[in-house]
């Protein structure tokens, strides 16, 4: 039987994280729905964010080193995007001043596609 994600990283971003990780300690994304910089998944380490009772955790992000980073989105956002699957990715730029990653010069992002029809009844989506 397959496995069901709902997010996934890329390889550039695990490594990306795999470094901060050993900056930083252990990592995890917000995804909010404010605009600009607000909706762009935000690295933080953990305890420097807290996360409320509305907020929906999409999944562990499997980096190497042992470590995985949780990934979470608002849960109003999660209602638009509950029918996508979730890349985190990283591309060259500078995102937001507090997401650990902004002195690197590189920033993550969210790459999504739509859930495939076995994914959709996973989720109980169809």
């Amino acid at each position: 039987m397959p496995e069901f994600h709902r997010v996934d990283v890329s390889a550039e971003a695990a490594a990306l994280l795999r470094t901060l990780t050993v900056q930083h300690g252990p990592l995890m994304f917000h995804q909010s729905g404010g605009c600009c910089d607000g909706s762009a998944p935000m690295c933080y380490p953990v305890g420097m964010f807290l996360t409320g009772s509305g907020d929906v955790l999409l999944g562990d992000l499997e980096i190497g080193l042992d470590e995985t980073v949780p990934v979470y989105m608002s849960g109003s956002q999660f209602e638009y995007w509950k029918y996508t699957h979730v890349t985190i990715d990283v591309v060259d730029g500078r995102g937001s001043g507090f997401s650990v990653e902004s002195p690197t010069g590189k920033r993550f992002l969210t790459r999504s596609r739509m859930l495939d029809q076995a994914e959709l009844e996973h989720f109980a989506l169809a």
